[in-house]
């Protein structure tokens, strides 16, 4: 991995234990760059662009407020607003790209770091299928090999998920490997578990190239994927829960 960004090749898994038995398991393909960095690594690549058209982009306003904020101005917002001082240093998100244009981020991670090099918080950036975009902003130890967090859900995301349920992180920060775990539960346990795990692989042009063979149109599978798991739970009788208003506030602090 350079220090401007890697791709992290793998899959993610879902397992819904209640109120049916339910789980999938799809191939994804993401990239870690340093926001910082984006317009650097841009123009050092031919297949990939910073905020326009190419084979694969990122576009600042898929992500953080969407307003033209600047993202380093955005994450440390959010770190203050949970009582984390930012001191400057590194700050990777893990998301997938635009591939022909088109990308659909469920959940884009925000790794900050501090000037020493140590993981300071964990911001996970949820975003629905209403366009709506929500923060789970974390603090960690920098010290921790796995980084464990927790946070009460705040912002709808599937209308077979009520909203009185609790969030369960364990993470494993993007090294050679990484791996996201997310256990979702209310009062009565476990209802659902998902991970996401990946490899390394270098952000080069022919990588870059090889990764839109192996995943053609992955970005667009996501959101084909949502809906076509939600028919499926829809079949199986799963109970429907009301959308509720977005929250007032854009961030929840976790623990």
């Amino acid at each position: 991995m350079t220090a401007a960004g890697a791709l992290y090749a793998g899959h993610v898994l879902h397992r819904r234990l209640r109120p049916r038995a339910h789980a999938l398991r799809y191939r994804v393909l993401h990239m870690l760059i340093d926001i910082d960095r984006a317009g650097e690594l841009a123009g050092s690549l031919r297949l990939f662009s910073h905020n326009r058209f190419g084979l694969f982009a990122f576009h600042d306003r898929d992500h953080g407020a969407g307003d033209g904020t600047p993202l380093r101005v955005h994450a440390e917002n959010l770190l203050r607003a949970a009582g984390i001082v930012p001191d400057g240093g590194a700050i990777r998100l893990l998301m997938m790209p635009r591939l022909l244009g088109y990308a659909f981020n469920p959940l884009s991670t925000w790794f900050c770091h501090g000037r020493d090099g140590g993981l300071r918080a964990v911001i996970y950036e949820v975003s629905n299928t209403f366009g709506e975009r929500h923060s789970y902003v974390i603090a960690a130890d920098p010290g921790a090999a796995v980084v464990r967090q927790s946070a009460p859900k705040r912002f709808h995301v599937s209308p077979f998920l009520p909203m009185d349920m609790a969030y369960a992180f364990r993470v494993v920060p993007p090294a050679e490997k990484l791996a996201i775990g997310i256990a979702v539960s209310d009062s009565q346990g476990l209802v659902l578990s998902a991970i996401h795990t990946a490899q390394r692989r270098e952000l080069s042009d022919p990588a870059l190239l090889r990764a839109a063979l192996a995943y053609p149109l992955v970005t667009l599978k996501v959101t084909v994927g949502i809906h076509w798991e939600a028919l499926k739970l829809w079949i199986k009788r799963v109970p429907l829960f009301r959308k509720p208003p977005p929250p007032v506030s854009p961030l929840t602090v976790g623990a």
